[in-house]
């Protein structure tokens, strides 16, 4: 394979990642606009399933490294590509992780499916939720919100940037994100 392609793995990790962490925004966003809380088992299962992906494409990407840009960019361009690339890279993986910490650490527990990883920590007389540690869970809530931005905004600048190598440059850096050569 030629350094101008990406395997197959790679471009379904990079899809299976994208199209999840865009579901799970959309999700998130619906959730806290509209006070739809039957959906947090969901959104919770769905997140630490795809934190397990994430671990795996990061992993990857270490090793495979990361692919060569194509046609004509300048030095800021190439820079911001980089910092974008690395950006998303950590904070989709903070991104969940800082969700598992306002549940877990909120005493809301964390489960797959069904499958309990981390029993929640209820009040027998209340039947409330009890926090493990109130500092953890609003860290873990603080972050959620704030990286929420971030992803959002680094997910534009991504956005943007295939686009003007699509119809700018006219180069195949969308192209082979796509799996066409």
């Amino acid at each position: 394979m030629n350094n101008n392609q990406l395997s197959r793995k790679s471009i379904a990790l990079h899809w299976v990642v994208a199209i999840g962490m865009i579901s799970l925004l959309a999700v998130g966003w619906y959730m806290e606009s509209f006070e739809v809380y039957g959906l947090y088992d969901i959104h919770k299962s769905s997140g630490i399933l795809l934190l397990a992906v994430i671990l795996f494409r990061i992993v990857w990407r270490l090793k495979q490294g990361f692919p060569e840009p194509l046609g004509e960019s300048k030095k800021s361009e190439l820079f911001l590509a980089k910092l974008t690339h690395w950006g998303l890279l950590i904070a989709t993986l903070a991104f969940p992780i800082s969700g598992m910490m306002m549940s877990g650490a909120g005493g809301h527990g964390l489960d797959i499916f069904g499958l309990v990883l981390l029993p929640e920590n209820v009040d027998a007389v209340s039947g409330r939720a009890v926090a493990h540690s109130k500092e953890v869970a609003s860290l873990g809530h603080q972050a959620h919100g704030i990286l929420m931005w971030v992803v959002l905004g680094l997910l534009a600048l991504h956005v943007a940037g295939a686009l003007k190598h699509h119809f700018v440059y006219k180069d195949k850096t969308l192209t082979r994100m796509l799996g066409k050569s």
